[in-house]
C-alpha cells in the first residue's frame, strides 16, 4: 500500500532515521531517570551518533543508480555483469581500487592478480554494496572515498592499494 518511492526514499534514509529515534530514546533515558539507567541512555546516544554518522556516509556515497550492470557483493567477492564487460573479484585478489572519471559514467577501477582490471560504473544496480566493501579495506581513508564518489575529482585517483608484507628475512642454522 506504500508507494515505491516513498520505500526506497525510507531505506535510503533508514540509518539516519533509526540513529535519529536512538538518540531521542536515549535522551529520554537520561531525563527521566538515574544511575545506570542514565548511563544506558548516554550508551544509546552514543549508538545513535555511531547510527548517524555511517549513515550519514552512506548516503553520501550513494548516487543515481540507472547506470549499466550489476554489482552484487557476497563473501567477500564483488561481481559485475554488465552489458559488455564483466566479472569477479575475490577480495584476498583485490590489489588496488581507483576512480576513474574519464568514463561516462564515471568507474571503480579494481586491479586484481591474475587477470585485467575489473571497470565497474558507480552508477551501476546495486554499487551502494561496495561502500561498505571498500571501506573494510586495511587502511583506506573513507573521504578520500567519499570525495571520490560525489564527483570531486577530475582524475583518475587510486583510492587504496595493498601493502606488500615484506618477507622475513631467511634465518640461517649454524
Amino acid at each position: 500500500m506504500i508507494r515505491q518511492d516513498a520505500i526506497e526514499a525510507l531505506l535510503k534514509w533508514r540509518d539516519i532515521l533509526v540513529g535519529g529515534a536512538i538518540i531521542v530514546l536515549g535522551l529520554w533515558s537520561i531525563m527521566v531517570s538515574f544511575g545506570v539507567l542514565m548511563w544506558l541512555g548516554w550508551l544509546a546516544v552514543a549508538a545513535g551518533v555511531l547510527f548517524l554518522w555511517t549513515g550519514w556516509q552512506r548516503l553520501r556515497f550513494s548516487a543515481m543508480r540507472d547506470g549499466p550492470g550489476v554489482v552484487t557483493v557476497t563473501e567477500g567477492q564483488i561481481s559485475y555483469f554488465g552489458p559488455l564487460t564483466g566479472g569477479a573479484i575475490a577480495r584476498s585478489n583485490l590489489n588496488s581500487l581507483d576512480y576513474d572519471p574519464s568514463g561516462k559514467p564515471a568507474h571503480w577501477v579494481l586491479g586484481h592478480s591474475g587477470g585485467p582490471d575489473l571497470h565497474i560504473p558507480v552508477t551501476a544496480s546495486g554499487a551502494d554494496a561496495l561502500f561498505d566493501y571498500f571501506s573494510s579495506l586495511p587502511g583506506i581513508r573513507i573521504e578520500r572515498l567519499l570525495r571520490a564518489a560525489n564527483g570531486h575529482d577530475t582524475l583518475r585517483t587510486r583510492l587504496w592499494q595493498r601493502e606488500e608484507k615484506p618477507l622475513p628475512d631467511a634465518i640461517t642454522h649454524q
